[in-house]
């Protein structure tokens, strides 16, 4: 899996005129995929997403940004970034030119599925695929790519 440097990351979104960055993990475990259903009043309200959040200026770099999303998001502690995903473009709703970068993960929990801790979203699921809980066409690139990579 092509695994593209932090500074060169940030140079194409610098050079893309990117306001603001995001950041986003495939949490997989045994084959299922974590999947967080933002609240109905929130931005996307009642759409199903992977972890992911804004990159703050507190936030070393990439990596411990991606870090404490996943932290904050669901009480799961990342162990490693396996891979780089990709990343897709949006606006957001204060109206910045976005990008999230995704990455796959692995977690130090023994069984994350038993570890969730929801801060900010309504409900989760773990998934094999998508179709009962439909996401964004880029999120679901970004885990056909994730399990294409994982059958490799």
């Amino acid at each position: 899996m092509n695994m593209p440097t932090l500074t060169e990351l940030n140079t194409q979104d610098a050079n893309d005129g990117i306001e603001q960055q995001v950041v986003g993990a495939v949490i997989d475990y045994q084959g299922e995929v974590l999947l967080l259903k933002r609240p109905v009043d929130d931005f996307r309200g009642g759409t199903w997403e992977l972890p992911s959040g804004k990159v703050e200026s507190h936030d070393a770099d990439l990596y411990a940004a991606l870090r404490r999303e996943v932290s904050e998001e669901t009480g799961l502690i990342i162990a490693d970034i396996t891979g780089y995903l990709g990343a897709f473009d949006y606006t957001s709703g204060s109206g910045k030119h976005t990008r999230q970068h995704t990455w796959s993960t692995t977690q130090r929990s023994v069984d994350p599925r038993q570890d969730v801790v929801l801060t900010e979203h309504d409900d989760q699921a773990w998934v094999t695929n998508t179709s009962a809980h439909p996401v964004s066409s880029e999120v679901q690139h970004l885990i056909d790519t994730h399990f294409t990579a994982v059958i490799s």
